[in-house]
């Protein structure tokens, strides 16, 4: 199975999927706040990143130009939101690992609360009917875009989480890599996603898998995800 990367049109549930995904932001940025506050951290609170305002969180470029971009150019609405953390205030590098890592944790428990939903056997989803309700719609096309931002994330490329998880580990001259790199390591992931067709059926294959073993139909995943980005 391949989903093809291709600028998506606006289709009736396209700004319901936005909003949802607004709100993922907001919990994936939180869960960052609140492993940091945890961790240490406690400028959090006091910058106001421990609540679910997507004001809080917005960044000209990385919460809405770079988004707006990269869904329009194939579905993967990337990054998000930013939370500053003070990573000298955190006890020690393990902390800051978890940092990074609360944000694709976040999105992947996001993932499993809307797979219980939609999961056939809860009998509230029907993956027979020839059109989905308009909600199974919404909620499927959010189900593989969370898995989506967990496996993009977990890439290991600054400033991706994947990267912040290895960070604290490696030596001051990749760190100093990745500060020169900037966003160009992301552009140029993208750009390979986008060019390379294995690259990006690697990561469809990924999120199938993981959409298979939860049990959710073809129906009301990938055909809510198609319907909600193409129409």
């Amino acid at each position: 199975m391949s989903t093809p990367i291709a600028m998506v049109d606006f289709t009736p549930l396209l700004p319901a999927v936005m909003v949802c995904w607004v709100f993922s932001v907001c919990v994936h940025e939180f869960a960052h706040a609140l492993v940091a506050y945890w961790g240490g951290d406690l400028s959090v609170r006091r910058k106001g990143y421990l609540s679910f305002n997507p004001f809080v969180y917005l960044h000209p470029v990385t919460s809405i130009l770079i988004p707006c971009v990269f869904l329009a150019m194939g579905g993967i609405p990337l990054p998000g939101g930013a939370v500053y953390i003070d990573h000298r205030a955190l006890r020690s590098r393990h902390w800051a690992a978890a940092v990074s890592a609360a944000g694709p944790v976040s999105n992947f428990l996001l993932f499993a609360a809307i797979a219980a939903v939609l999961h056939p056997a809860r009998g509230l989803v029907d993956p027979t009917l020839p059109v989905q309700p308009v909600w199974v719609q919404i909620l499927g096309a959010m189900a593989v875009l969370q898995l989506i931002s967990v496996f993009f994330n977990l890439i290991p490329i600054p400033p991706l989480d994947g990267f912040g998880i290895l960070s604290p580990y490696v030596g001051s001259e990749m760190r100093q890599w990745a500060a020169r790199l900037g966003w160009g390591g992301l552009f140029g992931l993208y750009v390979l996603f986008v060019h390379v067709e294995s690259v990006m059926d690697g990561l469809v294959r990924l999120v199938d898998t993981v959409l298979t073993a939860f049990g959710l139909p073809y129906a009301v995943t990938w055909e809510a995800y198609r319907v909600a980005l193409w129409g």
